[in-house]
């Protein structure tokens, strides 16, 4: 894996981080035991940076974080977590400054740290990005020492744009995957030009680009990709990265004929990410430490020829682009 400087802030993170939704909860039954076991594995093959959100579990992705990083010891990784997703109903009037404080300071003590490195507004309401005093709570709360950094994780392309235009903004998180290009159209020139880093989730379209699922796959009752199919939940764009299902299955099989002799497709979507240079880390989920350490091993991947980029665009101009192209 390869270390970039984490935007504007001081640190420096590999290339591939860890996803903490999956350990916290809405991906069927895993296990804290397993959960515990991925995130070591995580860390054993060397990443230094670690994503979650204060509602991953109702904390308890941010505790078992708290807990492997406490018996491990030794250098910490860089931990990102986010807030807001607890207000309900999930409104713009509800990021008050009170409020934004209240969910730092349970993020801190379920972290177990007196500053989080860094925090994210959770995919707010559009309406929040048009509010400069949320951003100056933000900034205060830096001040105050709680914070070392804010940054917002998002659902459009246009949402990121408006949110780097505040000067505090060090951090963007985007869906970007083989299924979802749009943010490299635009986006990430801005992101670059302003030395923001870019976090890019969902890198494996809820698990369509790992080419494991099938049209018989069952998912729990408990399973996003179960009860979020229509946006139910959720943001539609969270589950299979908002592309019909029946769609990414036939994408998939297109994808497949790209992916090199020896690797995975999952790797193989993931070093497709890495070849965009704005991303400064993808942030992979596993459900055990087996998945952990193929998601680290994925940065190993020789670079993608110009010909397979040119042809995984095909075919997301072609059979993806139209369901989500202009919604995300």
């Amino acid at each position: 894996m390869k270390h970039h400087a984490f935007g504007r802030m001081p640190f420096t993170v590999t290339n591939v981080g860890f996803g903490a939704w999956q350990i916290g909860g809405s991906w069927g039954d895993i296990s804290e035991a397993d959960g515990r076991a991925a995130l070591n594995a995580a860390l054993d093959a060397g990443m230094t940076f670690i994503d979650t959100a204060d509602v991953y579990g109702d904390g308890r992705s941010e505790k078992i974080i708290a807990d492997v990083l406490k018996t491990r010891g030794g250098a910490r990784p860089m931990v990102a977590t986010k807030a807001g997703r607890r207000l309900n109903p999930h409104v713009a009037e509800g990021y008050t400054t009170a409020n934004l404080e209240g969910f730092i300071d349970r993020s801190l003590k379920n972290l177990v740290v007196d500053s989080l490195d860094l925090v994210q507004l959770h995919c707010p309401p559009r309406e929040v990005l048009y509010q400069p005093e949320v951003f100056e709570s933000l900034d205060a709360l830096q001040k105050a020492g709680k914070i070392k950094g804010y940054g917002v994780s998002v659902e459009k392309v246009e949402d990121g744009l408006k949110a780097i235009e505040y000067p505090g903004v060090v951090s963007i998180q985007i869906i970007y995957n083989i299924f979802r290009q749009r943010p490299d159209h635009l986006f990430f020139q801005e992101a670059r030009r302003k030395n923001v880093a870019i976090i890019a989730r969902v890198p494996l379209a809820s698990g369509l680009l790992s080419g494991k699922i099938t049209r018989d796959t069952h998912f729990a009752s408990d399973d996003h990709r179960n009860f979020n199919r229509h946006g139910e939940a959720f943001d539609v764009g969270e589950t299979f990265a908002g592309v019909p299902f029946e769609v990414g299955l036939q994408a998939v099989e297109e994808v497949r004929k790209l992916v090199p002799a020896g690797a995975t497709m999952a790797a193989f979507a993931l070093r497709w990410i890495l070849m965009a240079e704005a991303v400064t880390v993808v942030i992979p989920g596993a459900r055990n430490a087996e998945q952990a350490k193929a998601n680290a091993a994925a940065a190993d991947l020789a670079p993608l020829s110009a010909d397979v980029m040119a042809a995984t665009r095909e075919i997301y101009e072609r059979l993806i682009a139209p369901h989500v192209h202009q919604r995300w």
